[in-house]
């Protein structure tokens, strides 16, 4: 199951939607989803989080607390809705493949995928475009971010 939180004025408006693409997603790498929360919030707050968490005094886009078991995916994937908006503009991308990219990007985490090395980003990289070419060929006309 997958649950979302926000403490935005954002919201998604298809969370089935999202919730079956990312279900999908999982399944395609070899895992289940058990519970994952996806929580929506302000640069504050995931800085707030990054610090406390992580003791990295940086902004970031997304933030994952995995507890996954085995091969069920369960944890709390924190992502700044600022950072995606932001980074949309900086990159010159719509906001919704942007915001696809930092939500699969956390699942992937969880599902064993790295970024700490350059080999490891770019696998990471191509991941996400895979599975963001995914929801748009499965999921786009049922959506509206």
């Amino acid at each position: 199951m997958i649950h979302y939180y926000y403490s935005t004025d954002f919201k998604l408006t298809a969370e089935d939607v999202f919730s079956r693409w990312l279900i999908q997603v999982a399944q395609s790498e070899g895992f289940e989803v058990s519970e994952i929360t996806y929580a929506f919030v302000s640069d504050q707050e995931l800085y707030d989080m990054n610090i406390q968490f992580l003791n990295h005094d940086t902004l970031t886009d997304v933030i994952g607390f995995d507890n996954t078991v085995g091969k069920n995916l369960q944890g709390d994937i924190a992502i700044s809705i600022d950072r995606v908006r932001e980074n949309a503009s900086a990159y010159e991308v719509p906001f919704e493949q942007e915001l696809l990219r930092v939500m699969v990007h956390g699942l992937l985490h969880f599902c064993g995928f790295s970024d700490k090395s350059k080999d490891e980003k770019q696998l990471m990289t191509l991941k996400e475009e895979e599975k963001i070419r995914l929801f748009h060929v499965k999921h786009k006309s049922k959506s509206n971010v």
